[in-house]
């Protein structure tokens, strides 16, 4: 009855991600040949974007899930054929009208409005009951309607597919209910019975299977991240190696030359072989230092780096990680020095709770408000009267706070659970204008 994906907005960057990624050290394959790799989970992921893809795009989306309205033609037909007079016909056509907006408007925005989403169904079901009471049994079709955007509403993971199914079972239910106080023929019955519970099911299984793709395009611009990452390694490992150790010959040699030379007579050639010399010699310098400036720029952290590695640390360690999906998303979308700031943060955080929490569980949180983003690392260990600031771990919260200084940020360190002094609390801010990478 609907074809609609809820929260597309949050999978739209992955598309230019997984094209603008490089393959693996060793590999010359550019965007061309990567879609070309992958040829089916390229449109995949376009379909996920922001491309108009019948059913998933902004426009689309709506004609998808309206269309099957159409339906309710002839419980309206019915309404101008009767003689109970004009306020009759009003109230009927009321109805129809909110049923329609309400019923389109949820299921085409139930990932990204989930609590006006919920409260939306219970509308449209109430209105599918006063419908059924006030003008009889053609109108008992609309529990199709609810049973649709009931699976489509609950089968988010925050209720998940059990609660889903319950809900349109209940809702058949209903149907069931409200055809038998209509009086409703048994062909007109089992002819909408069968919808009733079969679409709701089916669109359970369409949301699940919105929620896997999307999950997939994460991972994929996940992969696509590393992917460029491990390139930036390896040039970088070669920027160095190819070229610092011969810049480092050559200072070493004209530093040598000079000296031969100033044991030499003095003379214009030698005073202006010495200047050369000298010349060479600061330009090798200079030359090899901005290399070592380049390369550990090219080594400089990201939180979708990071949180990949806290997650291994912390599985290794035994410690149940809570991550955010923003950690990903929001990697690469705004200042890149901030960025490197609370991705040294988190893994300074994440080295805190493996070696000195003694907690069985890590959240981590990325939030955005008034212009500034903040990271917070929540643990269920011991809390803060384990952190002694005399330790090596309380250098390193000195450190997060030094860096977090130098980009106008600040550190805020407390208990989890203020109350009971249980667990502990780091909250790493930074300003942020967001641009495009």
């Amino acid at each position: 009855m609907a074809i609609g994906v809820g929260g597309s907005g949050q999978t739209g960057q992955a598309g230019q991600a997984s094209q603008s990624a490089r393959p693996a050290a060793g590999q010359t394959a550019g965007p061309k040949t990567d879609q070309a790799r992958w040829p089916r989970t390229g449109l995949l992921t376009g379909a996920l974007g922001l491309r108009h893809v019948p059913g998933t795009g902004s426009a689309w989306r709506w004609f998808f899930v309206g269309i099957w309205l159409i339906y309710l033609i002839q419980p309206v037909a019915e309404l101008f054929t009767s003689h109970n007079g004009a306020l009759w016909i009003a109230g009927g056509l009321a109805i129809t009208i909110a049923f329609s907006a309400i019923y389109v408007t949820i299921v085409c925005n139930s990932g990204n409005w989930p609590r006006q989403a919920r409260w939306g169904l219970a509308v449209i079901a109430v209105l599918a009951a006063l419908a059924c009471v006030v003008y009889g049994s053609a109108w008992t079709p609309l529990w199709i309607y609810v049973s649709a955007a009931t699976g489509m509403i609950l089968a988010a993971p925050a209720y998940g597919r059990r609660t889903a199914l319950r809900a349109v079972l209940a809702v058949t239910v209903c149907y069931v209910f409200f055809s038998w106080l209509t009086h409703a023929g048994a062909a007109q019955f089992w002819a909408v019975l069968l919808p009733v519970l079969l679409v709701g099911i089916a669109m359970i299984g369409f949301r699940m299977q919105i929620q896997l793709m999307q999950e997939l395009t994460q991972a994929r611009e996940t992969v696509a991240k590393l992917a460029a990452n491990e390139e930036r390694l390896r040039l970088a490992r070669d920027m160095h190696d190819l070229t610092g150790q011969s810049l480092s010959m050559i200072t070493l040699k004209s530093d040598l030359a000079a000296k031969r030379l100033s044991r030499l007579p003095d003379s214009a050639e030698r005073d202006a072989a010495l200047g050369d010399l000298g010349d060479i010699g600061r330009v090798s310098r200079q030359t090899l230092q901005d290399i070592r400036e380049a390369v550990s720029g090219y080594r400089r952290p990201t939180l979708a780096i990071e949180v990949i590695t806290a997650r291994n640390a912390l599985d290794a360690a035994g410690i149940r990680f809570d991550d955010d999906p923003a950690l990903t998303l929001r990697s690469g979308t705004f200042d890149a020095d901030a960025e490197a700031v609370l991705a040294w943060c988190l893994r300074e955080a994440v080295t805190n709770v493996i070696r000195h929490s003694g907690a069985r569980s890590c959240r981590v949180r990325l939030t955005e408000h008034d212009g500034e983003l903040s990271l917070e690392v929540t643990d269920d260990g011991g809390g803060p009267g384990h952190r002694d600031p005399e330790t090596p771990k309380g250098a390193g919260l000195r450190g997060m706070s030094e860096r977090l200084s130098a980009v106008g940020g600040r550190l805020s360190l407390g208990a989890a659970d203020p109350g009971h002094g249980q667990g502990f609390r780091l909250i790493a801010t930074v300003p942020v204008d967001r641009h495009d990478p």
